[in-house]
């Protein structure tokens, strides 16, 4: 596990380089550099909504929650039924990955084992429930059908090989 101190430095370092390299965009075109910086204010903007909705429903669901509910449901007490439930709440929501990966570390310091939860936030990229209509008209039944199927399974897969590693 890591501590704040670790997390605190990679967050410096990926926040250096950006800015390294915004300066180095400016350096070469200003006026794109500006129109980027534009578009993802925008985008920022239009996304900022429904992260603090997710954030704030993860806060309200920690807070009553008590971490030995989940110490229980998805603790150390591994069972099968576990990686099942995790890896189909995967599967069906619809969670960006920038919440997902705090909540899942969230998860895991209140008590949860990683085979569950890696079963959680493999589906949850790899699965797509949600957008099977979407999928189904772009690429057909028959690849959106093995797609899925196959992205399951290979997701469990390695749900339990990050169990046995961790």
């Amino acid at each position: 596990m890591t501590n704040l101190g670790d997390n605190k430095i990679v967050a410096l370092i990926i926040n250096l380089t950006a800015l390294i390299l915004l300066a180095v965009s400016f350096k070469y075109s200003t006026k794109k550099s500006k129109k980027a910086l534009k578009i993802a204010l925008n985008k920022g903007l239009e996304l900022a909504p429904a992260l603090i909705s997710i954030v704030a429903v993860i806060g309200i669901i920690f807070a009553f929650l008590p971490p030995e509910v989940i110490r229980n449901y998805l603790g150390a007490d591994f069972n099968l039924i576990q990686v099942a439930a995790a890896a189909l709440f995967g599967a069906v929501m619809m969670i960006p990955s920038l919440i997902a990966l705090p909540l899942a570390g969230s998860l895991i310091d209140a008590g949860a084992s990683y085979t569950p939860v890696a079963a959680f936030i493999t589906t949850l990229t790899m699965v797509g429930f949600v957008t099977i209509p979407v999928e189904i008209k772009e690429l057909g039944k028959k690849i959106t059908f093995y797609r899925n199927f196959f992205a399951l399974i290979f997701a469990v897969i390695i749900s339990f090989l990050i169990g046995v590693f961790m």
